[in-house]
């Protein structure tokens, strides 16, 4: 595997879902894959989860560790081609990225939607350079448009805690302060197409996901229909991907508190656990006593993000 940046860089789901429990079951069987092996990770943007769990995955397999925060100690990157670098910026990411590759095997870059641009954001302008300039495997650890990462580890704890085969899965917006991208719904979306679900999607008018993550999904624009009977909820927010109007790119179109996962929100499912990616804004996405009930799995699906690092690197490992 050259790349890791949606769901179908896994192949088959079933033998990607046997790999992470026969690592879970023993974390450093594949020590000596890494051997002499380095991971450069590179942070445009905060990260605690990812940051913790690919460093822990990486020495899980016997690499060494190089973490670059670019926003903090590194030279300013311009990453626009043409630009007169007359201004802050001292280095173009386009001499950075060879560079840095000299130093490592294989790469990991997060690199969040900037919202000027949805063309920039949809084509992961950031991610792909990358991957065309690095000549090295590159894995995305959330880059504009999709946290694959996440995702994968999200389908790992579905799989672990279903009560049936098919279990019923929705995604949920819900509301939140300030403008965020639409990377982890987009990715939860991509896997959960692929997976042996029953799977919806719910939100406001205007939140629509792109179609090409959206595929054959139900969309219910009423909550509380759309929890009806569900085994696992996945509460979300993201700003408007700019579907149906374009213009509206990167708003926060509503901060309809009635979309917040409580207890009556809950009481309609059937028994369903709840999932989020984390941070998480208690009593905005969800109350106190739906995060804090033993149905909630947020701890576990955080825990599961070294399994699906550990994953990807080892795949990854093997192709070198």
């Amino acid at each position: 595997m050259r790349t890791y940046t949606n769901v179908f860089d896994l192949g088959d789901l079933k033998t990607a879902l046997s790999e992470a429990f026969e690592i879970k079951k023993d974390r450093y069987k594949y020590e000596a894959l890494g051997k002499h092996r380095t991971c450069l990770l590179i942070f445009f943007n905060n990260s605690l989860r990812t940051r913790l769990s690919t460093q822990k995955a990486a020495r899980n397999l016997g690499m060494d560790v190089i973490v670059l925060d670019v926003n903090q100690g590194a030279w300013k990157l311009e990453t626009e081609r043409g630009v007169v670098m007359d201004g802050d910026k001292s280095e173009h990411l386009l001499e950075a990225i060879p560079v840095m590759a000299s130093y490592c095997d294989i790469i990991g870059v997060r690199s969040f939607a900037r919202f000027e641009s949805r063309e920039d954001d949809y084509t992961e302008k950031i991610l792909n350079q990358f991957i065309q300039y690095s000549g090295k495997p590159v894995f995305s650890m959330e880059a504009a448009t999709g946290h694959p990462l996440q995702a994968f580890a999200d389908l790992i704890t579905i799989e672990e805690y279903k009560r049936t085969e098919r279990p019923k899965v929705v995604l949920t917006w819900a509301p939140h302060p300030r403008a965020l991208p639409q990377a982890v719904p987009n990715s939860f979306a991509d896997f959960m197409n692929e997976a042996d679900v029953d799977f919806v999607i719910t939100h406001p008018h205007g939140y629509e996901l792109d179609p090409k993550f959206v595929r054959g999904a139900k969309v219910e624009y009423d909550q509380m229909k759309a929890f009806e009977g569900a085994d696992f909820i996945y509460a979300k927010n993201w700003a408007c991907p700019g579907v149906t109007n374009p213009a509206d790119y990167g708003k926060v179109l509503s901060k309809d508190m009635s979309w917040t996962v409580d207890t009556a929100h809950m009481k309609v499912t059937n028994d369903a656990f709840f999932m989020h990616c984390l941070p998480v804004r208690r009593n905005m996405i969800v109350t106190d006593d739906v995060i804090e009930a033993p149905t909630s799995l947020v701890i576990p699906e955080a825990a599961n993000r070294e399994i699906s690092a550990t994953v990807v690197l080892k795949r990854m490992l093997q192709a070198l």
